[in-house]
């Protein structure tokens, strides 16, 4: 993807996440459905953790770095094209999303 069309990149983000991934979800068992939880999913794997501990502001789409933004398209595309496990993916953002807010109850607590 062109880096220096940012517009372009937004543009096709939300719609993938917005339109296309929830329209092929039912057809591929996919477990979600909801653009938030593509949204999550893909930055999350973007930012190899939690995409807010990256990102400093929402909507993240518009906040993060190219770098963060163009890997959640790349990846968002790979799992259109089935290039890349969804399933798998999910999984990731849930796991790291646990991660995170244990260690924030460990922390309240002391």
């Amino acid at each position: 993807m062109d880096t220096a069309d940012r517009p372009a990149t937004e543009a096709r983000w939300l719609e993938l996440t917005r339109e296309i991934l929830p329209a092929a979800a039912p057809a591929r068992r996919w477990p979600v459905r909801a653009d938030h939880c593509f949204q999550r999913i893909f930055l999350d794997n973007a930012c190899d953790g939690v995409w807010y501990d990256r990102v400093p502001r929402r909507p993240a789409y518009a906040y993060a770095d190219r770098v963060i933004l163009d890997k959640a398209v790349a990846l968002a595309e790979a799992a259109l094209t089935g290039k890349t496990d969804l399933v798998e993916l999910n999984r990731r953002s849930l796991a790291w999303r646990q991660d995170r807010k244990s260690k924030t109850a460990r922390t309240q607590l002391y």
